[in-house]
């Protein structure tokens, strides 16, 4: 009698040691540089506990001309080199 092999679900990435550059690990709005004051940041602290149905009621109404968020920074960058190989 054959042993079974035990099926695992499919990974395009075998292995499981992945190094993840340090300045991507955190993907909020908080981490982001120069966040503080920025015009996202009421949407953030408002969007950042809902979750389904009510994340898509709570965006459309941001989107409205009456939601006033602070001014838009125009000036700063904020992405990130990398070096090529």
């Amino acid at each position: 009698m054959q042993e079974r092999r035990r099926s695992s679900p499919f990974r395009r990435i075998k292995s499981e040691a992945i190094s993840l550059d340090p300045r991507l690990a955190d993907n909020s709005f908080a981490a982001k540089s120069n966040a503080r004051g920025a015009w996202g940041e009421k949407a953030s602290h408002d969007l950042i506990h809902t979750q389904g149905k009510s994340f898509r009621h709570e965006k459309t109404k941001k989107k409205r001309g009456s939601y006033k968020g602070g001014p838009i920074d125009t000036t700063s960058v904020n992405s990130i080199k990398f070096d090529s190989d």
